[in-house]
């Protein structure tokens, strides 16, 4: 199976995104958001792995910096208290628009196994402030990535 990317893109995003990550990514991506010194903080994904395994997860924040920050807010009850804080129409809404962006980039024809769930895979509800924050960072209009933004920028992230 073959990535919705025509290719695997620059090698030096693949190599700076592999040791961010830890491990080579899985399916195409294009970086979208880049750090002033141009290290990639947020990638876009193909909605399928290079197997055709589904990926829910169309935004990811791989940003060193970025991903610690989200994890201790995230670790300090951060998730429950930003589903508690947006409007919850407002979120699912957020999940429908996430959805739609993801499966339109399906290969056309595709009939296998498709992703599932809006941000992070779910449908309603917060499930990852990555997710939500990465989402936001490329433009998405995600009432959760901006309580992010709002909670980081209050820390002095």
């Amino acid at each position: 199976m073959r990535s919705s990317f025509p290719d695997p893109g620059d090698p030096a995003d693949v190599g700076a995104v592999t040791e961010l990550l830890g491990r080579r990514p899985l399916a195409g991506f294009e970086v979208v958001v880049r750090a002033p010194d141009g290290a990639p903080v947020v990638i876009r994904n193909a909605p399928l792995l290079d197997d055709g395994t589904p990926m829910p997860t169309r935004y990811w924040l791989v940003g060193r910096s970025e991903r610690q920050a989200v994890s201790r807010l995230e670790s300090s009850g951060g998730g429950r208290a930003a589903e508690a804080a947006v409007d919850a129409e407002a979120l699912v809404s957020a999940h429908r628009r996430y959805a739609v962006e993801r499966d339109a980039a399906l290969p056309a024809g595709h009939a296998g196994p498709r992703p599932e769930g809006g941000v992070g895979g779910t449908r309603r509800g917060v499930k990852c402030l990555h997710a939500h924050y990465a989402w936001y960072l490329a433009g998405g209009d995600d009432p959760v990535g901006r309580w992010v933004a709002d909670h980081l920028c209050e820390t002095g992230r």
